[in-house]
């Protein structure tokens, strides 16, 4: 027996213990016939997994087409709740894996912090200039709202204590009460979940998204982000002594929910600003209970220990102004904790009185103040950790908690712009002039401190809700602070002037300020947002088009000089293929770095990434470490969206281990760079020069099937559940921008989610084995390039590996099922066989390339889990082309009908986990 399968013998214990439950409680609620039909159905699927037979086959639709509510809504509901239990249980592998690391006493995990601070110990770099690189690191996780994520919170709670049990059960050394207690927890638990409904009856508002994203707030990222950090600096006192070192606050999240104005309405100046307000109200909730808790803990008395006379100063001042005598800490001699009392009070006068904080850092004076004074009646080499870890929280989250982030499309700012300058006679008709033109015009009204605006009243309603936006921006700096709101990012930006529009605006408001004597005051980073691969290719020209603008680069200066750049993912794979699209955003990011090191400029690029394939899905650590690795020593920034923040953040272990890989990912490359190891980190010329024909072949491959052929567009939204997934009530937002139904207006959420839910799983993977295949044909010596390209280039790598992980949950026997939604054989036949080809040639070629005898073989636990799963999601895809075809048939379907389509998707969405 290998070694994978010894370790995951506990894994699969847990699988059968869940499972076992379920089966339990189908008879319970459904009787033996519940059962029977679901084990009958999954023993079906899983002989036609191991060798096709038409009969069996032939058989299991049948039985399908046989079964009738309610007895067909449950059997759905059992494959769909088994997923649920399955991540669970592989959640919870994760968190017993890093316990058994930690307990070996000389081998640490894989990314984890002990193994990198270890790692680059070997560089032996100076410890000066690894603190200076520590100073240097920078990394954001913005959540964002985008609606991929099937399951109600209501049922992430319950596989959250569902997981918590299976924990303690796996616990050495307890009693066979306390095992008992906790087998019929997990008993009732289970059957909770079984009893509540998992759909969403209405589409969420944005602030309920909002909710769902302080969640995570809540239960996990307030106590793990200062936990990362001060592993980093453990670690590296511990192995690398001799040096004082300092971790500064390099981990940061952030969030779009609620600033996120792009082709959603329902994200208004008024649901922006009740955003902010519900931030600032959890974090003062976290910080007082933080407060409190420290209040019981430092009950030290002036008879025992000698306080700071800052300290007692301090208290002296301040007790009189903030607290009446009902208030003050009654026992005089416990000096700390009429401090606390002080600042209990004034927290919670925050945004309400001239009493409260006026900023946070007022209240990190106030810790430190605490700090000193307890520390000095300390041993030297004791630290008091329960304050130092508030003391970074608090310099962590302030009173905004996560900097939100506003976006909007570059077409509404110049619609805005447009009637600005139209109303003040600059120009007829702005929008209809060259580029060229426009750039003149905008510069020159930059250079100019006189406003524009005239009456709010004489513009149309349009400008006037984009002008809120801005006014929105300034009142919120000085509501909660210049933190709350640091970036505008505009989607679509095809020109230069596409950020100047933004300045105009920003200046309109004041938050980008212009005086008489030229001095310039900029509150706002402008960030373009390039998305599609024309954008991607363009990207390089329009930034230098605006560092060459002295009016661009006074407003940069205000920022250090540093410029954010984001990259979708997305609307790339969307409009050239996966392959194509990773590798012009690769390429695009070293011609702009390139470029900007020559006017002194520092880039941050914003990786727009989903957590699906075909979005830029993947692990943190990987997609870090996939970029060219000069990048990112200037930081990087990462969405994370849809279901991942759930199988990321759910839990506080797993969103340790998740964020420690990053960090230990960044700083690993950032060292390495520093140090100038070649090791892990360079690339050959002969490597770009490939990529660049892979890819060029692969985009011709692909926009000859998706843009040239006519019929593509019938096949997609008739062989996927495109059209039904608008139903699921998963997002605030609309499917499409304008509610259009061309392609190009179609959301790249929803274009990836109906492909993976018919597990043709294209957006992940199509094109690029004939990218790779025709290069690797050319010549003999290229298989040899290709296979050290996957052995020497991270990005090279992680490509190869994400084309495998799409090609192993696709599925082109089960894709074929759904060829019987398309209305004309002969379009579904066709375009399946175009498909179904290019699926062979690419697992060919990848095979080749890596060196697997199978896909993923290079990760078996991975490949295990999808193998695991894949006879239960089958039952699932069999079900909804049964039933949307009867969906379909019908012009007024039974609500029953609907409901049990919505749980194959969600049921699907559970199985295959990295949807959306």
């Amino acid at each position: 027996m290998n070694g994978t399968v010894d370790r995951n013998v506990q894994l699969r214990s847990d699988v059968k213990k869940l499972g076992n439950i379920l089966g339990e409680i189908l008879v319970h609620h459904g009787g033996v016939d519940l059962l029977n039909e679901v084990e009958s159905i999954r023993e079906m699927t899983k002989k036609l997994r191991q060798e096709f037979d038409s009969d069996i086959y032939h058989q299991l639709k049948e039985k399908i087409q046989q079964l009738e509510p309610p007895m067909r809504q449950n059997v759905i509901r059992a494959f769909s709740i088994y997923f649920h239990l399955i991540n669970i249980a592989e959640q919870n592998h994760r968190i017993r894996r890093k316990k058994e690391y930690q307990l070996k006493e000389h081998e640490a995990q894989p990314f984890s912090i002990e193994r990198t601070v270890s790692k680059i110990k070997e560089y032996k770099i100076p410890n000066e200039a690894l603190q200076n690189v520590i100073n240097e690191l920078s990394i954001e996780l913005i959540i964002t709202a985008h609606p991929t994520e099937a399951t109600k919170r209501t049922v992430l709670e319950i596989q959250k204590r569902i997981s918590i049990i299976l924990q303690k059960l796996n616990s050495p050394g307890i009693s066979e009460i306390e095992r008992e207690n906790l087998e019929e927890n997990l008993y009732n638990e289970v059957t909770t979940l079984w009893q509540t409904d998992e759909l969403r009856h209405r589409k969420p508002r944005v602030l309920d998204e909002v909710r769902n994203g302080l969640y995570y707030f809540d239960q996990t990222l307030f106590d793990i982000l200062p936990a990362v950090h001060e592993e980093l600096e453990l670690q590296l006192k511990n192995q690398i002594a001799g040096f004082d070192w300092k971790v500064p606050n390099f981990l940061h999240f952030g969030s779009w929910i609620g600033g996120d104005r792009d082709g959603n309405p329902n994200v208004t100046p008024e649901i922006t600003w009740r955003t902010l307000e519900m931030q600032r109200e959890l974090v003062i909730k976290k910080y007082n209970e933080a407060i409190i808790n420290l209040m019981k803990r430092f009950s030290q008395s002036t008879t025992r220990i000698t306080v700071s006379q800052d300290l007692i100063h301090s208290i002296n001042e301040e007790e009189p102004v903030y607290l009446n005598e009902e208030e003050k800490w009654p026992v005089t001699s416990e000096v700390y904790r009429r401090k606390f009392a002080i600042i209990l009070k004034r927290l919670h006068e925050v945004g309400k009185s001239e009493l409260g904080y006026k900023a946070s850092e007022e209240l990190v004076q106030d810790l430190i103040l605490i700090l000193n004074s307890a520390e000095s009646h300390q041993p030297l080499d004791k630290t008091l950790k329960s304050i130092r870890t508030l003391i970074r929280q608090v310099e962590l989250f302030g009173f905004h908690l996560a900097t939100l982030d506003i976006r909007n499309h570059s077409g509404e700012h110049e619609l805005a712009v447009n009637e600005i300058l139209k109303a003040v006679n600059i120009t007829e008709n702005y929008s209809e002039l060259s580029e060229a033109e426009k750039m003149n015009i905008l510069v020159r009204v930059l250079k100019d401190p006189r406003p524009l605006l005239l009456f709010e009243e004489d513009y149309s309603k349009e400008t006037r809700a984009i002008l809120k936006v801005f006014q929105l921006i300034r009142k919120a700096h000085k509501e909660f602070g210049k933190r709350s709101i640091e970036v505008y990012l505009i989607s679509m930006t095809q020109s230069a002037s596409d950020l100047l529009e933004v300045l105009l605006l920003a200046k309109e408001a004041g938050i980008y300020r212009l005086y008489a004597d030229g001095k310039i005051e900029s509150d706002i980073n402008v960030a373009p947002l390039l998305e599609t691969i024309d954008d991607l290719i363009a990207g390089p020209k329009i930034m230098k088009t605006l560092f060459e603008l002295d009016v661009y680069r006074n407003h940069l200066k205000e920022h250090n000089n540093h410029q954010e750049i984001m990259l979708g993912y997305s609307d790339g794979s969307k409009d050239g293929g996966t392959l194509t699209a990773n590798w012009k955003l690769f390429k695009a990011q070293l011609e702009i770095h390139n470029m900007a090191k020559e006017f002194d400029v520092r880039l941050k690029f914003f990786h727009g990434r989903g957590g699906s394939l075909g979005r830029g899905g993947g692990s943190l650590n990987t997609s870090i470490l996939s970029q060219p690795v000069e990048t990112l020593g200037d930081g990087v920034k990462i969405t994370e969206q849809g279901e991942v923040l759930s199988s990321r953040y759910l839990m506080k272990e797993i969103a340790f281990r998740n964020l420690e890989q990053a960090a230990s990912a960044l700083l690993d490359a950032c060292v390495g760079v520093s140090s100038e190891s070649e090791v892990d980190y360079f690339r050959e010329k002969e490597w770009e020069v490939a990529m660049e024909e892979i890819s060029s072949y692969s985009l011709t491959k692909y926009q000859s099937l998706v843009f040239g052929d006519p019929d593509f567009l019938t096949y997609f939204n008739q062989a996927t559940p495109l059209n039904e997934i608008g139903a699921l009530n998963i997002g605030s937002r609309p499917m499409s921008r304008k509610n259009s139904q061309k392609f190009e207006d179609l959301r790249a959420i929803p274009w990836v989610f109906a492909w993976t839910q018919s597990r043709h799983m294209l957006p992940a993977w199509y094109a690029a084995g004939t990218g790779l295949e025709t290069y690797l044909n050319q010549d003999d010596r290229h298989l040899e390039i290709l296979q050290t390209m996957y052995k020497k280039w991270p990005f090279f790598r992680a490509t190869i590996n994400n084309l495998q992980m799409a090609l192993m949950k696709a599925d082109m026997a089960t894709a074929k099922q759904y060829l019987t939604l398309v209305q004309s054989p002969e379009i579904a036949e066709r375009i399946y066989s175009n498909i179904y080809d290019e699926y062979q040639r690419t697992k060919r070629v990848l095979l080749k390339i890596s060196g697997n005898k199978e896909l993923l073989d290079h990760t078996p636990n991975i490949q295990e889990s999808v193998y695991r799963r894949n006879p239960y999601v089958d039952p699932l895809n069999f079900f909804q082309v049964y039933l949307i075809c009867k969906l379909r048939e019908t012009d007024q379907p039974s609500e029953d009908l609907v409901t049990e389509v919505l749980l194959t998707i969600n049921g699907v969405a559970a199985g295959l986990v990295n949807t959306g």
